[in-house]
C-alpha cells in the first residue's frame, strides 16, 4: 500500500471551528505561478494540467526505481493580492495572484524532477499534444514555520467569514501578526463532491509580536 503523508504529517491535520498554532516543517513542492480568477482564468487550468502529470510521473519513478511508493498529494495553493481585503470583504478573484503546488517527498531529487518533466513532454509529443505551462513547473522547498490553520468545510466562496475571523480576531488576540502568504490545501476532489462538503485546510504563516 502506498504511503500517505497526509496521515502522518501534522501539517495536514485540522479541525473545523478550531484555529490551531503549529510549526510547519520545510517541505518540497512542485510549484507554478499565475494570476486571475481560478474559475475562469485559462492560466489556472493550464497550471493544474501541468502539475499532476509531473506528480504522477514522479510517483511511478519513485516506486519503480527506489521501491518507495507514496500517494500523489492534494493540490495546494498560496494566494495573495495587493489588497488582502479582496479575500474577505470583496472576494475580487480577478485580483488574485497564486502559486499552485503539490507536495513531493524529500527523496525526490532535482534529477528525478527534470527527468519527469522530460517524460511528460515526450508523452504529449507522441500524442501530438502540448502543455503550455509544463516548463513553468519548478521544484522548490517551502519553509513556512509558525502558522495558524483551520479546516473549512463548504464552498470556496464561503471561506470569507472564516478568514475574517482568523485575520482580524484570532491572530491579533493571540499576540501574532501575519507574515507569509495565505495557503490552502484542497483535501477534496472538486470534481467528485458537492461544494457544500469540500474540505479545505486554511493556513496563515505568522510571527509572534510579544
Amino acid at each position: 500500500m502506498a504511503l500517505d503523508p497526509k496521515k502522518t504529517l501534522d501539517a495536514y491535520r485540522a479541525k473545523r471551528g478550531e484555529f490551531r498554532i503549529l510549526e510547519v516543517p520545510p517541505m518540497q513542492y512542485l510549484m507554478i505561478d499565475g494570476a486571475g480568477d481560478p474559475n475562469s482564468a485559462q492560466a489556472y487550468q493550464d497550471a493544474v494540467s501541468a502539475l499532476f502529470p509531473v506528480a504522477y510521473t514522479l510517483k511511478f519513478a519513485s516506486r519503480d526505481q527506489l521501491g518507495i511508493d507514496t500517494v500523489v498529494m492534494p493540490l495546494e495553493g498560496q494566494w495573495h493580492a495587493p489588497d488582502m481585503e479582496s479575500f474577505t470583504s470583496r472576494r475580487d478573484k480577478s485580483a488574485w495572484e497564486w502559486t499552485l503546488m503539490i507536495m513531493v517527498p524529500e527523496h525526490v531529487t532535482r534529477e528525478m524532477f527534470d527527468r519527469a518533466v522530460d517524460t511528460v513532454e515526450e508523452k504529449l509529443a507522441r500524442k501530438k499534444q502540448a502543455s503550455p505551462a509544463l516548463r513553468s513547473v519548478r521544484l522548490e522547498t517551502l519553509d513556512e514555520g509558525l502558522c495558524v490553520q483551520t479546516l473549512h468545510v463548504g464552498s470556496y466562496d464561503d471561506e470569507a467569514p472564516v478568514l475574517d475571523e482568523l485575520h482580524h480576531r484570532f491572530i491579533p488576540e493571540n499576540g501574532l501578526a501575519m507574515t507569509g502568504l495565505h495557503h490552502e490545501v484542497y483535501l477534496s476532489d472538486v470534481r467528485r463532491v458537492d461544494p457544500s462538503t469540500l474540505r479545505t485546510i486554511l493556513r496563515q504563516p505568522v510571527e509572534r509580536t510579544g
